[in-house]
């Protein structure tokens, strides 16, 4: 069952207002590569044990380095390149659980020799991980390997992050349904006293004009402009799929959220949100948002901030943020492309990011 799923039940079992949070293990994925100018000569002058170190890379919400020795660490591995992933930032960030991978790029850019570093718990400099024996100097073709001279190698890292996500906290609605007698109960189950018909995915739905009018603006304009033949408005609505309809049609009659199946299904409480919008119901696009809140996590994040600022939904949109705010979130989100992102499709998002952070 998911959280939402989860909220949604003990809503209705009486607890008017619930929150949740979700801990877990996350593993965030950076590269960093490293090329050595002049290698071929550089491995002929460079004394054993000279280390040379590259430029610090963040990946998972810790800076890293890569202590290269060109002429080996010690006397024993004089002729070959022992090199170790290092944490440059254990004073700030503390301890990183991480593993790793150590490659040299050939001319065409593709991984070869690669020596893999298991998952260990870095505490700094001088502490480190990696090779001492990461690749012989004998053993480097020069036309694969040393293009010009240079060796490139290619560092992957893969950090462990423990976290916690927020999940937004959604208030139970206290607005009571309709009161479903006298002349709406009468209109609902009265079939013969309907008067408007609507086509929508090759269902027809028969509606009540007076119902449709009052709860929604976009319908009023539309049925005025709609045939009408035997005391009946024909209506036909496109881009929409059957069951969306039928729980905006349920909505309209009941002031009853979807169904909590419905709404488990992230795609369908967009769709639902989406038909809410164009016809301009705002509680029933308020709920789908706020079902949205529940289903927030990195793989979906930039389409449902890109979602929130297209159809002007704030409480999504802040709920994006905080999910951002949360530790490691927005260090993987950037990782990940997510600002060029938000500069395209989301800048007002991007805007409070920028203020929050």
């Amino acid at each position: 069952m998911s959280m939402a799923a989860r909220l949604s039940a003990l809503r209705s079992a009486g607890r008017r207002q619930v929150s949740a949070s979700t801990m877990g293990v996350r593993q965030v994925t950076g590269s960093h590569v490293l090329r050595i100018d002049g290698f071929t000569q550089l491995s002929k002058t460079v004394a054993n044990n000279t280390e040379m170190r590259s430029g610090t890379f963040n990946v998972g919400g810790h800076d890293w380095c890569l202590a290269c020795y060109p002429n080996g660490c010690s006397d024993r591995y004089k002729g070959y390149v022992s090199i170790f992933l290092q944490q440059a930032s254990h004073e700030k960030t503390g301890a990183a659980t991480a593993k790793g991978q150590l490659s040299i790029l050939d001319r065409d850019g593709m991984p070869s020799c690669t020596k893999h570093i298991t998952e260990r718990t870095f505490k700094g400099p001088p502490f480190g991980w990696g090779e001492i024996d990461f690749v012989k100097h004998q053993d480097l073709d020069k036309d694969k390997h040393l293009h010009d001279g240079c060796l490139t190698v290619l560092c992957d890292v893969t950090v462990t992050q423990l976290h916690t996500d927020d999940h937004v906290e959604v208030a139970a609605s206290a607005a009571p349904p309709f009161d479903l007698r006298g002349k709406l109960a009468e209109a609902m189950w009265n079939i013969k006293k309907v008067d408007v018909e609507i086509e929508v995915g090759g269902q027809m739905f028969p509606a009540h004009r007076w119902v449709l009018e009052a709860q929604s603006p976009i319908f009023k304009t539309e049925l005025s402009l709609a045939s009408t033949a035997d005391m009946t408005t024909k209506l036909r609505i496109d881009d929409m799929d059957a069951v969306v309809f039928k729980a905006l049609l349920r909505f309209m009659y009941t002031d009853s959220p979807p169904e909590t199946s419905q709404l488990e299904e992230a795609a369908m409480a967009e769709k639902i949100l989406l038909s809410a919008d164009r016809y301009k119901l705002d509680k029933l696009k308020l709920i789908c948002e706020k079902t949205l809140c529940q289903h927030i996590d990195m793989s979906s994040l930039a389409a449902t901030l890109a979602l929130a600022e297209r159809h002007r939904c704030s409480v999504l949109t802040a709920a994006c943020i905080k999910f951002l705010s949360s530790p490691g979130n927005l260090e993987a989100f950037i990782a990940a492309d997510g600002i060029k992102h938000l500069k395209e499709h989301c800048p007002s998002a991007l805007l409070d990011l920028a203020v929050k952070n």
